[in-house]
């Protein structure tokens, strides 16, 4: 991880991700999904940063806009200290190397029909690899990184488990040597056995190639292994971010308390002991979100004032971040 002095290799300002919502024959619209709605946030070179939350509020997205795989209806994206927003054509192709994408499900990110070295292959063919030669060793020094058999390079997906199908689908975002890759809940199809090896694999890769990545998940615990600073998601909104030391130890925001809550903890005397907080209610629609704090419908700490004004999204303690009025 880099130092907090650094400039970051990303920055996002009020980045923004409004779907249309079509009806009718004339296809009218007649409202807006607001998957994401104003994220504000860094990272580093060389960082890993967890994002968290439940299903639904806005975590993949967040990354695929990020990529530039869905085009922002607000805000800005910064790489390397240039605004890529509104990159369109060659500009936005010629980005594409630097920034990659660990998928959830290895099983539908690979093509069944495509050998693992097609699959491989495709992009550095795509981004004008020279010499069939150099290309199957490139697909060969790919497989071995991530620990498979580089004589695999003619099977097909399905001849493999799990495991090394991901294995398959990161060495393919490694092809073209990334600096950032966005790894959507990239453990979250494996069994838990694999899970591990797969996560030492990225921090492996991060520390030999020098890769900062955003690490999508719902699994607290996972996170908290490997991100150097989490980043909790609700709504389409961010509630907190902070080290991962910091928000595990000391959670500001009432959600991330109730997602903390829910983690086991392996000491039998400690659990029994825990309090748990259970959240009344469903997640709203992002269709129709509450006025004021997104949060207000189920927390237990929301007021008048929750429901009324959107909390200021404001850093409380040097490196600590919270929007929520009554964090102190």
């Amino acid at each position: 991880m880099s130092t907090d002095s650094a400039p970051p290799l990303l920055a996002v300002e009020k980045l923004t991700k409004h779907f249309p919502i079509m009806q009718g024959v004339f296809r009218r619209q007649v409202g807006t999904v607001k998957a994401v709605d104003g994220l504000d946030f860094e990272i580093r070179e060389r960082e890993t940063l967890g994002l968290v939350g439940e299903s639904g509020c806005g975590k993949s997205t967040a990354g695929r806009v990020i990529l530039r795989l869905y085009a922002a209806t607000a805000g800005r994206i910064v790489f390397r200290g240039t605004d890529i927003t509104a990159l369109e054509g060659e500009a936005l192709r010629r980005m594409r190397p630097r920034m990659q994408m660990i998928f959830q499900d290895p099983q539908d990110s690979l093509n069944p029909r495509m050998t693992v070295g097609t699959i491989i292959g495709e992009p550095l063919l795509e981004h004008g690899a020279e010499g069939k030669r150099a290309l199957q060793a490139r697909v060969e020094e790919l497989l071995e990184s991530v620990g498979l058999d580089p004589g695999f390079t003619n099977r097909y997906p399905h001849e493999f488990s799990g495991g090394q199908r991901q294995r398959i689908g990161v060495a393919r975002a490694l092809a073209l040597n990334p600096e950032f890759i966005v790894c959507d809940e990239p453990i979250a199809a494996l069994d838990v056995s694999i899970q591990a090896q797969v996560v030492n694999l990225l921090e492996d890769l991060q520390e030999r190639l020098g890769l900062t990545y955003l690490f999508i998940s719902h699994d607290l615990s996972m996170i908290r292994h490997i991100a150097d600073r989490v980043a909790v998601m609700y709504l389409g909104k961010i509630v907190e971010l902070a080290t991962s030391d910091v928000l595990y130890r000391e959670p500001l925001h009432p959600y991330t308390r109730a997602l903390l809550s829910a983690v086991p903890i392996h000491d039998p005397e400690l659990e029994s002991h825990r309090e748990r907080i259970i959240l009344s209610g469903d997640v709203p629609s992002p269709a129709d979100p509450p006025s004021g704090c997104r949060f207000s419908t189920r927390c237990p700490m929301a007021a008048p004032e929750c429901r009324e004004r959107e909390p200021e999204w404001r850093e409380l303690r040097p490196g600590h971040r919270v929007a929520c009025h009554f964090a102190e």
